[in-house]
């Protein structure tokens, strides 16, 4: 009999660029300074992740002695000339109104479209040995629950805040392979935390 294969997908917390809502791809930001954490998630010896430093962070607060395994393939969306700019900066951009209307076809001039994204981060996530753990960014975690979620939504659909955790669940020994959805989705009680 199958056992049930999970996966553990948490949104680093936040940066001053994104408390400002700019666009943070790979610009290597800390996170804020944080009190009253709470963990609220599953123990792990063994916590993957993307290479980003707010990754990085967010995972030795969470999951303190735990082993990292740094991923360049779960990092954020290469937003290009997008970077570090905000809706504002770029509302009457053409090319980034052709971007948000088709995010898969369209790419941020000097970035990646998200299709790009995509065949990165399934890469990274269907090679991770069970499921486990994965400290990443909101654009790889929409790109999951689009791709494996029960629920049929699209990519802006999904609300991933800073901090959540989601968990997916598989009833299967072949756990996330390429097109099976998983069986179970739900988004864990976040962490109660307040920036300083």
């Amino acid at each position: 009999m199958a056992g049930n294969h999970h996966l553990y997908l948490i949104r680093h917390l936040p940066t001053a660029g994104n408390r400002e809502k700019k666009y943070i791809g790979w610009t290597d930001e800390p996170i804020e300074p944080v009190r009253n954490l709470v963990r609220t998630m599953p123990v792990s010896e063994i916590v993957y992740g993307s290479d980003l430093r707010r990754a990085k962070e967010s995972a030795e607060l969470l999951f303190p002695g735990s082993d990292y395994h740094a991923d360049t393939r779960l990092r954020e969306c290469h937003f290009g000339d997008f970077e570090g700019k905000t809706y504002a900066d770029l509302e009457l951009d053409k090319d980034y109104r052709s971007w948000i209307e088709d995010p898969y076809s369209f790419a941020p001039r000097g970035g990646e479209s998200l299709a790009e994204v995509e065949k990165r981060v399934l890469e990274a996530l269907v090679s991770l040995p069970n499921g486990g753990i994965v400290v990443t960014h909101g654009g790889p975690i929409r790109i999951a629950l689009t791709r494996f979620s029960p629920e049929l939504r699209d990519f802006w659909s999904w609300q991933i805040s800073h901090g959540s955790i989601w968990k997916l669940e598989w009833r299967s020994h072949d756990g996330m392979k390429e097109g099976l959805r998983c069986v179970s989705l739900s988004e864990v009680p976040t962490t109660g935390k307040e920036s300083m």
